[in-house]
């Protein structure tokens, strides 16, 4: 049935932009609804669009004073942008001639944005390395109280799971911090944080050594020092602490990546499954000559062996990417009942499923590591495609290009 419905999918609008001079497309994100498209754009504006209608609503031209990254819907009419400008926004869809206010705190580009729909807490993250907490409960039109969260280097993206139980950072590094059993209202100075059961390398011979069948656990890119391997003061503090993990233990995890192994490899895009089983990654060679999608399954509970490092994931599927438009992140997503992912393919996109009948993941784990199965291929753009987005409520995927355009594909019979 799904995958039937999918494979009818066909390009069915490209979006008219009302304006020129808005540069590339770097994210799509629909209201919870599925009545407005909002699309972040390179030249400091922000596009709204009825999805159904293809019909332009709005542009906000002057959104930031640089580059729009991402958008956040906290419900169906607020919603948040983030920009290289280092702020970001919060708009009101019934009053988008002014902001509701401006939120400064970062002090370098700023990336993604997550919302914690039970706390009303905002969280959001940039190249400055860290993650900050806004508290919209106590907002103003100055701005909302903040405090930092968390800090590392090389800080790429960073999602909450679902339930938000869990926070995931990815680094330009190759590395993947968990935050488990999550306290968003605990900040974590640099070393405060409990370290679960991490190994210390070494070597480089101890990297490639490590298990092939998960992610394989190293030394920590927080600031504990400038080296980077976790001390041994938190070696055996942490190696106490067999009985249960205390709130926003730290987990740090060199994800396998195929054929990449020895040369590293910087994870440029984040996604949860929207049930929380997994989390799905794309990731670059440190050459730029290897693109990958991968799909890590949560792995929950004790470790085996007391004695070996904990892995929460395990590579469950993955696939090889065009490796078109190098240097430029391509964010990919899960279909919002998780048994689909659509991931930018050169000047279109590629509709993946973890068999060819779209099957949930929990019925097609394999043993090994698989390959994605490819349900569709679609092409309407003439330039390299950065982002795609399904829509919550409706059969319909969108994506965005370098040069600007907005495509539509939904099921034509």
């Amino acid at each position: 049935m799904v995958s039937g419905l999918y494979s009818a999918i066909q390009p069915a609008d490209s979006v008219s932009l009302s304006t020129r001079t808005h540069g590339a497309v770097f994210n799509l994100e629909y209201s919870p609804d599925g009545s407005v498209l909002t699309v972040a754009c390179e030249q400091t504006e922000v596009l709204l669009f009825d999805p159904i209608s293809s019909k332009h609503i709005k542009t906000l031209s002057e959104a930031h004073e640089d580059c729009v990254n991402n958008i956040r819907f906290l419900d169906n009419r607020l919603f948040a942008t983030c920009s290289d400008d280092t702020t970001i926004a919060l708009w009101d869809l019934r009053k988008l001639n002014t902001k509701v206010c401006t939120l400064h705190g970062h002090t370098s580009w700023v990336k993604n944005i997550e919302y914690d729909t039970n706390t009303r807490l905002l969280v959001t993250s940039g190249f400055d390395g860290n993650v900050i907490i806004w508290d919209t409960n106590r907002c103003t039109e100055d701005g909302c109280p903040h405090k930092k969260f968390f800090h590392t280097r090389f800080l790429m993206r960073m999602r909450l799971t679902p339930d938000c139980s869990k926070m995931l950072i990815s680094t330009s590094s190759g590395y993947l911090l968990i935050l488990h059993d999550l306290d968003l209202n605990k900040s974590l100075e640099v070393g405060s944080y409990p370290i679960l059961r991490a190994r210390r390398t070494t070597s480089s011979s101890d990297m490639t050594s490590s298990s092939s069948s998960g992610p394989r656990t190293v030394g920590s890119p927080c600031h504990q020092n400038d080296s980077g391997p976790l001390s041994e003061k938190h070696m055996s503090r942490t190696s106490q602490r067999e009985g249960g993990s205390p709130r926003n233990s730290l987990e740090v995890l060199t994800p396998e990546v195929p054929g990449e192994r020895d040369r590293g490899n910087c994870i440029t895009s984040l996604q949860l499954h929207p049930k929380g089983w997994a989390t799905l990654l794309r990731c670059s060679s440190n050459t730029d000559d290897h693109e990958w999608t991968c799909v890590y399954e949560f792995q929950e509970g004790a470790p085996v062996r007391p004695v070996s490092p904990r892995c929460s994931l395990r590579l469950t599927h993955c696939i090889e990417e065009a490796n078109v438009g190098r240097g430029y992140i391509k964010e990919l997503c899960f279909s919002p009942d998780g048994r689909m992912i659509s991931s930018p393919h050169g000047y279109g996109i590629r509709l993946l499923g973890f068999d060819t009948q779209c099957s949930e993941l929990v019925d097609c784990l394999p043993k090994e590591a698989g390959p994605l199965q490819e349900i569709r291929s679609l092409y309407s753009h003439n330039d390299v495609v950065l982002t795609t987005k399904f829509s919550p409520t409706h059969c319909q995927i969108a994506s965005g290009c370098l040069s600007g355009r907005v495509s539509l594909y939904q099921p034509k019979f």
